[in-house]
């Protein structure tokens, strides 16, 4: 039996930022290592439909793309294929060119064919020389007349070791046009829906879903496919762990496909995730890439992994992400020829065998933050990896104009991460994470940022409560930490028109080369900054004329941790620059929570061991199934 492993696909919306990820019609060369543009033509108006594309007489248009390219590295690395048989349909007289690229991004060319009116071209290609990396692709080029490109697919005819479909979880909280079209996406992609159990749409907003315009025709579209499921807002954790119980109850489905609401989905994406995971030689977790919805072109990476120390998580090379595909394609950018692996994947999109569920359990109730990344490292320990898996990724609403250390989220941040740190680090007392979380708190408040360090001493001091917090606080956390914002005038926004706001020395602005000597300090001038900047706050009242009035104002950009400690107050622009904070020293505050977060640090660091004992003894319980169910029943 033939399995199409993947197929070639063009995007139908008609966005010129999106092409160069389907296609690439552009000519290009390299200058000093740099890959340049040299021709720049989007031919929009020759993609043709979801399969077929117009190749204009005369022109080449490689297939060597993010989305069209095939990932034999991951391949022959994650499953038993070693033959597949690469199909194109054509129409006209061209030129169809195989390539292949290996770990270093080297490329050779391993097929021609030249073909003349309507014609089925077929290579037989094998996965045994990309260990550490590397693609196969082709290219068309059209002769003297135009040719059509009808369609092409990866194929093999060796059978899967899974066959069961995947249930689909999203969670959405007042997100009712994304879900609206996501579930649309999905009702006109027929070739994906026949991998799909069921959707479970986990709806725990006000908004509803189902009140949305466009929802009852999409929804009698899927028909049974749907289940929409109203509960309290227990948080991403709370919607997916209730997508992994759900799925837990079909027997047809071997995975469950966890999908953010606030997504662009590719649907070609979603069938890709279930096939690999299906030809898996063990279960894995096959996770996808996530691209910006708001600069669409721009992948966010590509491998993300946790560091043992101090136990944070970070993409692999994280100085070359994003990677703008607008600006370099994939085939002159040899870091994207590398297979990289990852110890996590974001539940933007992420495909779970149930195998693991049953194995190691739920989502940590966490409501949001680190779910993914504990859950993925608990997997891992029990023999199911995670694949963060090229050419499957979606669009989401990125994190450009947001700042989520100084909000509300400040809390889930330090919580869950000490909590993951406790369940999955091997380095005695975290290794430098509790060193890490001090450190924080001392930037924020140099900064004079206090929120966030009142909602860190939360976290901190529900840490050391014991792991039953976790459950019986799930659906409070949120409120009360935003509840908590009220006592702290920082948080506020200002956004009347009316009032201007001005402050006494005027806007700071800093060029990125022309620093000022305490720029980013380093070594003993680190040491040296914070020490003089903690006695100075800790020793002298801020000027009066400072607190009435904000003493300068920074950008977003230019207010870091080392330069806002110079003054009394400050107004700063917010991240999505609707308005301005005002950061205004309050020294008994201060001294206060400096205290404090020494003490909470000490009493964690000395505490390290037992804390330890008590949540991994705590987890199968936090994690099972039976747990969750009560919870739901519970919140219903």
């Amino acid at each position: 039996m033939t399995h199409v492993l993947q197929n070639v696909v063009f995007p139908l919306d008609r966005d010129p930022d999106l092409l160069p990820l389907y296609a690439d019609p552009e000519t290009w060369s390299t200058i000093e290592g740099e890959a340049v543009r040299v021709s720049s033509r989007a031919h929009l108006g020759n993609i043709l439909g979801r399969t077929r594309a117009r190749i204009v007489a005369g022109r080449r248009v490689s297939l060597g793309t993010y989305f069209n390219a095939f990932p034999a590295s991951y391949w022959q690395h994650w499953t038993s294929v070693r033959d597949v048989r690469l199909t194109v349909h054509t129409n006209g007289p061209a030129t169809i060119l195989v390539y292949r690229s290996n770990g270093a991004g080297v490329h050779q060319r391993v097929a021609t064919q030249e073909v003349t009116g309507v014609a089925t071209t077929s290579f037989e290609l094998s996965l045994t020389q990309f260990s550490d990396g590397g693609w196969i692709w082709f290219d068309v080029v059209a002769d003297e007349k135009h040719a059509v490109l009808e369609g092409a697919e990866w194929t093999t005819e060796q059978e899967p070791a899974r066959t069961g479909k995947a249930s689909i979880g999203i969670t959405t909280y007042n997100k009712p046009d994304y879900c609206v079209s996501t579930l649309t996406a999905l009702a006109d992609a027929p070739e994906v829906l026949e991998l799909v159990d069921r959707i479970f749409l986990v709806d725990q907003g006000t908004q509803l879903v189902a009140d949305e315009d466009g929802f009852d025709a999409v929804a009698e579209r899927l028909g049974d496919a749907l289940d929409v499921i109203r509960q309290p807002n227990l948080g991403g954790s709370g919607g997916f762990a209730r997508a992994m119980h759900e799925t837990l109850q079909r027997p047809e489905s071997d995975f469950v496909q966890l999908l953010d609401d606030d997504v662009r989905i590719e649907p070609e994406s979603l069938r890709r995730s279930i096939m690999f995971a299906r030809f898996a030689t063990n279960p894995i977790l096959v996770g996808g890439h996530m691209f910006d919805l708001l600069d669409r072109p721009k992948l966010h990476g590509w491998a993300e992994v946790v560091d043992e120390v101090p136990f944070m998580w970070r993409n692999h090379y994280q100085d070359k992400m994003p990677h703008d595909f607008g600006a370099a394609n994939l085939r002159q950018t040899p870091l994207l020829h590398m297979r990289m692996d990852a110890d996590y994947n974001g539940w933007w999109m992420c495909l779970i065998p149930l195998d693991a569920i049953r194995a190691v359990g739920l989502s940590l109730p966490a409501f949001i933050k680190w779910d993914d990344a504990e859950f993925c490292l608990r997997a891992g320990e029990a023999g199911f990896p995670t694949v963060s898996m090229p050419g499957v990724a979606l669009w989401h609403v990125s994190w450009v104009n947001k700042d989520d250390s100084i909000d509300w989220q400040a809390y889930f941040h330090a919580r869950n991460r000490i909590v993951a740190g406790l369940l999955h680090s091997n380095t005695p007392r975290g290794g430098l994470l509790i060193r890490h979380s001090r450190r924080v708190d001392l930037k924020h408040l140099m900064m004079m940022q206090y929120y966030p360090v009142a909602l860190r001493a939360q976290a901190l001091r529900d840490v050391l409560a014991g792991p039953d917090h976790m459950r019986r606080n799930l659906a409070t956390s949120m409120p009360a930490a935003r509840a908590l914002a009220a006592q702290h005038p920082e948080t506020i926004v200002h956004k009347d028109p009316s009032t201007v706001l001005h402050s006494r020395r005027g806007r700071q602005v800093y060029k990125q080369l022309k620093k000022n000597e305490f720029d980013s300090p380093t070594g003993l001038k680190l040491r040296w900054f914070t020490l003089s900047t903690l006695v100075s706050h800790w020793v002298h009242r801020p000027d009066p004329a400072n607190v009435a009035q904000p003493e300068v104002e920074f950008g977003k950009g230019d207010a870091h941790w080392w330069r806002l400690p110079h003054f009394d107050s400050a107004l700063v622009s917010a991240a999505d620059g609707s308005g301005k904070n005002i950061y205004t020293r309050d020294r008994a505050r201060f001294r206060r929570m400096l205290l404090d977060s020494i003490r909470l640090h000490r009493q964690l660091r000395r505490r390290w061991p037992e804390l330890q004992q008590q949540y991994r003894g705590a987890l199968p319980d936090l994690v099972s199934d039976a747990s969750w169910q009560q919870i739901f029943e519970e919140k219903a």
